[in-house]
């Protein structure tokens, strides 16, 4: 089994129900094990044109997959939730991103892990340091990331949010 980060990002829709869509499908998937979820952050959009604000999570998973097999499912899990890739940085109602995956650096046109712009992004390293706080300076914090009264359902059945 590897060790993957995987960001989970919506604006459209009910996006809380989204996330936990993702939750539930990636938990569903043969070869994923969900290790942890992040607590849910809502955030500005990053670039793009003018559309609402996201909510984001990170989950840890452990996984068989290898990392391409691993952006297959992602993808599969954002078309069933009807994402529409309009244009760059648009408004979605799933985005699933690997951000990491085990030690492995690769870097073709279908993916590049480590995730290229995660370093640079507190919507995505807020969420990482909740469940692999090891990963992250603890002293950071980011403007415009905030914690929501959302927390998704863990596979398991109770809530996988860590205590702030």
């Amino acid at each position: 089994m590897t060790r993957a980060y995987l960001a989970l990002g919506s604006n459209l829709g009910d996006r809380a129900a989204f996330l936990q869509f993702a939750v539930d499908r990636l938990a569903a998937a043969d070869g994923v094990a969900i290790e942890a979820v992040s607590r849910v952050y809502e955030t500005a959009p990053v670039g793009g044109p003018p559309q609402d604000a996201f909510l984001n999570a990170v989950v840890a998973v452990d996984t068989m997959l290898d990392p391409r097999a691993l952006l297959g499912l992602a993808q599969r899990v954002e078309d069933a939730a009807e994402r529409v890739r309009a244009e760059r940085w648009g408004p979605r109602t799933l985005d699933v991103d690997v951000l990491l995956y085990d030690d492995v650096e690769l870097d073709d046109p279908e993916l590049t892990i480590p995730h290229p712009r995660m370093w640079e992004r507190g919507f995505v390293l807020a969420p990482l340091r909740d469940v692999a706080p090891e990963l992250v300076d603890a002293a950071v914090t980011w403007e415009g990331v905030r914690v929501t009264e959302v927390a998704l359902r863990s596979p398991w059945g109770n809530s996988s949010a860590p205590s702030p």
